[in-house]
């Protein structure tokens, strides 16, 4: 048993199991949200969230899998369990293809609709991990790619697709390539001397934090659009307040001469607004 648990965490430390906090809330927030227009199962509810953990396993292993090398050169990421060798480059992809086969699986639970959708969602996410080779916009493509998550829960719950839950996945996809553009701050030297097109690489940190904040306000204004799109009442937007201003704060603590900051930003700020995100939704359906 302690070696099971020893290899769980291995594997929860290659693909960041933690990090499931920042988008996992706003697809909840979708099925909750689909549920006000027609009773969601706890059945479909399980489907939906082992669809989520899936695809983001298969995309995660995926971009460990590609960037193995990058990995190896960078100061930061040379501790991860596939660089030191606490996992093998085999156990990856068994992880990949495992990770697939589950996604499809729970995918075809939730319908023929997210089933047919379910491939093309895969290729989207595994792409990702090549656009920083080419375009310094890859920020925009990982937001993208997660802001799909909104949209597949809607589409598991009601079985059709709508317009109106976009700008919910719009807001996530602009929040997570705001905050994606401040992490990738911490390497922008590296990826300069190794040729990568992360924002800040090309345009220079100030201007990287610049656009991040644009995101972010963007994200904001979604959010605000959300609220008149399904008649959200009071409740969401008393939580809309300090979601505003930990945004507000994030964009504060980060700046060019103190990019130490970033992970105090990036993980627990992040973490706190995904929640907030998910509680107002929540507690909007439940007051009504």
């Amino acid at each position: 048993m302690p070696a099971l648990l020893n290899r769980l965490q291995t594997y929860g430390r290659l693909i960041k199991f933690s990090h499931t906090i920042f988008a996992l809330p706003f697809a909840l927030a979708a099925v909750l949200l689909a549920h006000r227009q027609q009773p969601v199962s706890l059945s479909t509810l399980g489907w939906i969230v082992l669809a989520l953990a899936a695809a983001r396993s298969a995309a995660m292993g995926f971009n460990r899998y590609v960037d193995y090398e990058f990995d190896r050169r960078n100061p930061r990421t040379a501790t991860r369990p596939l660089v030191v060798g606490d996992i093998d480059h085999s156990s990856v992809l068994l992880l990949i293809f495992a990770s697939s086969l589950l996604f499809l699986l729970s995918a075809g639970m939730l319908g023929h609709l997210c089933l047919a959708l379910a491939p093309p969602t895969l290729l989207v996410l595994f792409c990702y991990s090549y656009t920083k080779r080419f375009t310094s916009f890859s920020h925009l493509v990982l937001g993208f790619a997660i802001g799909l998550a909104p949209v597949g829960a809607w589409v598991a719950s009601t079985g059709s697709i709508d317009l109106r839950i976009l700008p919910l996945a719009m807001a996530l996809m602009t929040y997570i390539a705001g905050f994606d553009i401040l992490y990738a701050c911490q390497d922008f030297e590296f990826d300069r001397t190794q040729r990568l097109f992360s924002y800040p690489a090309c345009r220079g940190v100030a201007e990287a934090l610049h656009f991040s904040s644009l995101l972010h306000t963007l994200s904001f204004l979604l959010l605000l659009i959300v609220y008149g799109v399904f008649d959200m009442g009071g409740v969401y937007l008393v939580f809309l307040a300090p979601i505003g201003m930990l945004l507000f704060l994030e964009h504060q603590l980060v700046r060019p001469e103190r990019l130490e900051r970033v992970n105090l930003a990036f993980f627990h700020i992040n973490s706190a607004i995904s929640l907030l995100i998910l509680a107002a939704v929540a507690l909007d359906t439940w007051t009504r």
